[in-house]
């Protein structure tokens, strides 16, 4: 489970897809297919959630990784190159951009 912690020292991802209400849930399946068999298992995987908006047009994931190498090498990985091509063909677009944490609030 993603722990959001001010003094995390490795690498944050976010990633946001733009889709249909038609091909969300398609999406979803093959996301979900991606995160529980290739991309939790990679080295220096940390964490990881999926979000999808209420109109169903925007999902969005989260992820954490120990380095930011380590997320670069899932990507390059022939197995999620396959994926994301796959992926690709569901949404209008995606982007995954990293972060690193600055500040975190709670009540």
């Amino acid at each position: 489970m993603p722990l959001i912690q001010p003094d995390f020292d490795g690498q944050t991802v976010i990633t946001t897809f733009e889709v249909t209400p038609g091909t969300a849930h398609d999406l979803l399946d093959a996301l979900t297919d991606a995160w529980r068999d290739v991309i939790s298992k990679q080295p220096g995987f940390v964490a990881g959630a999926v979000h999808l908006n209420d109109a169903q047009t925007r999902i969005a994931t989260y992820s954490q990784w120990a380095r930011r190498e380590d997320y670069q090498a899932m990507l390059r990985t022939e197995e999620m190159r396959k994926r994301n091509r796959e992926i690709n063909q569901l949404c209008r677009s995606f982007e995954p951009v990293m972060y690193e944490v600055q500040s975190v609030y709670g009540a």
